[in-house]
């Protein structure tokens, strides 16, 4: 039962999906973070979904990439985005570390994290935009969903706090390094499916999304003094974005071949 409860206050707090009301209580958010990994399992549903759809409905390579673009966007809520937006904002501010925390709680957008998401989702679209809308593709862009969450929670759960962190100090209480091996494993199970659908493309992500995990370790060292649920929605987008560049470059490759 506490699993389960675990799972549902992932699931509200990382989506839009209506859930019951549970009471934040040490012991119903034991296991949130670990519960993350499988909203990207979602999104990899919704991805085909809307595959599925843009094919009966006969949509243009354009309309469809935007769909891929905007469904985690969607499903989410953008609370990934949120973090990315306060960790762009706050590396931009070139202050302090203690001007840099101050800026992650700031509840307001700056000019440089509106610049910032701006051209993350013209990149992230333009990237889309040159995949094939097959069911393999679309398959290995759903594993990087999954392992960018992973990835997250992974560096959220091993990696040292950033003070003030209160909402990632209070989901990480409990967890522990038996979290991270679930996290490792979140990982490795997704890699195998995508090995499954192109081993090439599939090895290609997952080393953006290691690239991602070994700069957010650097990143949040030397910038914050720790990870936070900001950097670690930071980190999520970058493993996602690093993925999609590394699938459609290895995609284009593996064609040539």
């Amino acid at each position: 039962m506490i699993v389960l409860r675990s799972a549902i206050m992932a699931l509200a707090l990382f989506t839009r999906i209506p859930m019951p009301t549970l009471a934040w209580e040490r012991s119903n958010m034991r296991h949130i973070l670990v519960a993350l990994p499988f909203v990207g399992v979602i999104v990899a549903g919704l991805l085909q979904l809307w595959l599925w759809l843009s094919g009966l409905l006969g949509f243009g390579q354009a309309l469809f990439a935007c769909g891929l673009t905007l469904v985690p966007v969607l499903l989410t809520g953008g609370i990934h985005l949120d973090g990315y937006c306060d960790t762009v904002d706050a590396l931009s501010s070139r202050g302090d570390t203690e001007k840099k925390l101050a800026i992650l709680k700031d509840p307001h957008i700056g000019a440089f994290a509106l610049i910032g998401v701006a051209a993350y989702l013209l990149a992230y679209f333009a990237l889309a935009c040159e995949l094939t809308p097959s069911v393999t593709v679309v398959g290995l862009l759903g594993v990087a969903a999954v392992q960018s969450r992973a990835v997250g929670v992974f560096a959220s759960i091993a990696f040292a706090t950033a003070r003030h962190s209160d909402l990632l100090s209070a989901t990480r209480q409990g967890a522990g390094r038996p979290a991270a091996v679930v996290c490792a494993l979140w990982f490795v199970a997704a890699g195998a499916v995508g090995f499954l659908l192109e081993w090439r493309i599939a090895l290609a992500a997952a080393l953006g999304a290691l690239v991602a995990l070994v700069y957010a370790r650097v990143m949040s060292r030397r910038q914050f003094g720790g990870m936070s649920g900001d950097v670690a929605g930071f980190t999520i987008q970058m493993c996602e974005i690093l993925a999609l560049l590394a699938l459609v470059l290895t995609e284009k490759v593996v064609v040539l071949l």
